[in-house]
């Protein structure tokens, strides 16, 4: 029988984390993520960390590497996993995203999503009562920024000894670590043709941190004049997601002068090291005697996913 005489105790509620871009998210919360992640590379998993603790995977667009990296860092931690495409949940009937947020909400811990619009996982993190983390959007990717800058470290050590030289796209992956270099301090570069340039508003946003940082960010249209000197050159495809009916157009703007390539590397530093989030094309944004090379870092990039992926998901939960 209930004791409806037992006196009503109101507990204080946390205001929820989100992991939907940098904005939100300071310099030492970063690094420590990064050192969590690394602490679990080194020494393994919790197993017993997110027992109990269920997390929502939903995908709008294909996904590889952040899919299994995310389901692998939430079984090694002792929690599960639910995944499922938009076109197998009531979103795709037209149901609203406050809906779907909600009652969400009352099933799992976290909510992981990759989605074609920003805005829409701007409404998902509105109205979730738990963290929503963005796995990919138009705009952000900043859980691969995180595996980068963690990849980077390992190889590097001081973040804001280190010169890393973005050229191609100014797309999403692009944006999420001009963030991130913004937020940490670190010394970034972008090459990219003037129609494909870093958004202005983001850009400014970054250029204000790094105010505070110390970052150097610099904007260049010549892919030689932004890999001078650089300790790691990233790339990243030419024609992203949903960007497929303008694929002959981007070919003649990125190809040959943006592609990376020996001629290319050549401008940075001798132990130079190559980064690429993946899928890779060789012999579009990068030629295979780059991308197969012992400059390579794209493999330990991916695996880095699911090393800060577990880490995130401890911060978030604040287990």
């Amino acid at each position: 029988m209930l004791n409806l005489s037992r006196p009503i105790i109101y507990l204080s509620v946390m205001q929820v984390k989100h992991f939907t871009d940098f904005r939100s998210i300071g310099k030492e919360e970063i690094l420590s993520i990064i050192e969590m992640a690394e602490e679990f590379k080194r020494r393994g998993y919790p197993r017993d960390l997110l027992r109990g603790r269920c997390i929502a995977m939903i995908f709008e667009k294909p996904s590889t590497r952040t899919r299994f990296a995310f389901n692998s860092a939430i079984a090694k931690l002792g929690g599960s996993s639910i995944n499922l495409s938009t076109t197998e949940m009531q979103l795709s009937r037209g149901e609203p995203i406050l809906d779907t947020a909600k009652v969400l909400s009352r099933y799992v811990d976290v909510i992981v999503a990759r989605l074609y619009s920003h805005r829409t996982m701007e409404e998902l993190a509105k109205y979730s009562e738990v963290p929503v983390v963005n796995a990919l959007t138009d705009v952000h990717h900043p859980t691969q920024a995180l595996a980068d800058v963690m990849t980077i470290h390992e190889h590097a050590g001081d973040l804001n000894a280190v010169k890393l030289a973005y050229v191609g796209d100014g797309n999403n992956v692009c944006n999420s670590l001009l963030q991130i270099a913004g937020k940490l301090g670190m010394h970034m570069s972008v090459a990219s043709p003037p129609a494909y340039s870093v958004r202005e508003d983001i850009l400014s946003e970054v250029v204000a941190w790094a105010k505070t940082s110390n970052a150097k960010i610099e904007i260049h249209e010549d892919p030689g004049d932004a890999v001078r000197g650089a300790d790691f050159v990233y790339t990243d495809v030419f024609v992203s997601m949903g960007s497929e009916a303008e694929r002959e157009r981007r070919m003649r703007e990125f190809i040959p002068r943006y592609q990376v390539n020996r001629t290319l590397l050549s401008y940075a530093k001798p132990t130079v090291k190559f980064m690429h989030c993946m899928p890779m094309y060789r012999g579009e944004e990068v030629t295979p005697d780059v991308a197969d090379s012992p400059l390579s870092l794209v493999y330990e990039q991916a695996e880095n996913r699911m090393h800060t992926f577990g880490a995130l998901l401890r911060y978030l939960l604040g287990v």
